[in-house]
């Protein structure tokens, strides 16, 4: 009796062939996805950082003054004043002073913040259809996403402080000032105000995303409970925008203060041992010019200046990504 030997085509050297050939396609194809991803939002959020910080710049460089400043008193009709005799004295443009410095840092940082949040966002399952996570995941998203910016672009910060409060020509170009930084203060000396800046990024941008994706996500059901075409208009977006900067900012405030006194003092006459740390900075700022005119020196221009920003960035971020999808 002839026993047949029925063979499995799937086991063959050919199937097996073609389904690793499947499978090599399928992680290409999938690692091309997410590559075209990181992309499309490290140039949205490129773009994004630009707009707002040269829109806002003026009033940028009049934060930075009264922050640095211990004499000087914060009030808006100073702050007006400071913008008036600025252009009185060097013209126009010069309420620009520093945009380059600000610009060779935002275009990186903002890349770099809204890629590594997507990614961030990716880690921890945030935005998978039929998956629950805490809600303090979209915080933990976006304070993981400004401290890996913050870190990779710290020493443009400083540069652009330094140039926002010394006297035109002073440096040539920001070059200059990481040469003059280094030769006087130190390599060391490019991450003054570092240890602050981390916390108050910390706040900051974990409360400005997980405010700004919650509100996102309000309007979207709102809109489509009320049948409206659009899932979030742009002047939603700019709205929830606004609300996250505001509070953002206003959270981590202090430690914005107590950055730029840790990275102008050499260049605005201070002893450096004075803010040579944040508990000393904050005590010696207390001592000196108490909490409202203190830490919270110039909060007032940051209820303008920061809903502006923040709500800008944001919006503009989702309009050109959603140009380039």
């Amino acid at each position: 009796m002839l026993s047949v030997n029925k063979s499995n085509p799937s086991s063959s050297p050919e199937a097996s062939s073609v389904e690793e050939g499947t499978s090599t396609t399928t992680t290409t194809t999938n690692h091309n996805k997410v590559q075209m991803e990181m992309v499309k939002s490290s140039v949205s959020g490129a773009c994004a950082g630009a707009t707002a910080k040269t829109f806002i710049a003026p009033l940028d460089r009049t934060k930075i003054y009264f922050q640095t400043h211990p004499s000087r008193n914060y009030r808006i009709k100073g702050a007006i004043k400071f913008l008036k005799l600025t252009y009185n004295e060097t013209g126009f443009l010069s309420l620009w002073k520093g945009n380059s410095a600000t610009m060779a840092r935002i275009i990186p940082y903002a890349s770099i913040q809204f890629m590594s949040h997507e990614q961030y966002k990716i880690l921890f399952g945030l935005g998978q259809k039929n998956h629950t996570v805490p809600h303090h995941y979209h915080f933990l998203a976006g304070s993981c996403a400004g401290v890996t910016a913050q870190s990779l672009t710290y020493p443009l910060d400083r540069a652009r402080a330094v140039m926002a409060v010394t006297k035109v020509g002073e440096y040539k170009n920001l070059l200059d000032v990481f040469k003059r930084i280094i030769n006087e203060e130190g390599v060391f000396a490019l991450y003054r105000g570092f240890s602050p800046t981390i916390l108050g990024i910390i706040p900051y941008a974990g409360t400005s995303f997980f405010i700004f994706e919650s509100l996102k996500k309000y309007w979207k059901n709102n809109n489509k409970e009320m049948g409206f075409k659009s899932d979030v208009t742009p002047l939603q977006r700019l709205f929830s925008g606004a609300i996250a900067g505001l509070l953002g900012q206003t959270a981590s405030y202090p430690l914005d203060i107590v950055r730029r006194r840790m990275q102008t003092a050499k260049q605005m006459g201070i002893q450096c041992n004075k803010y040579s740390s944040i508990t000393g900075t904050l005590y010696h700022v207390f001592k000196k010019e108490g909490v409202r005119r203190g830490w919270f020196k110039g909060v007032s221009m940051n209820f303008i200046k920061g809903p502006i920003a923040t709500g800008i960035s944001f919006s503009t971020y989702d309009f050109v990504k959603k140009l380039l999808t």
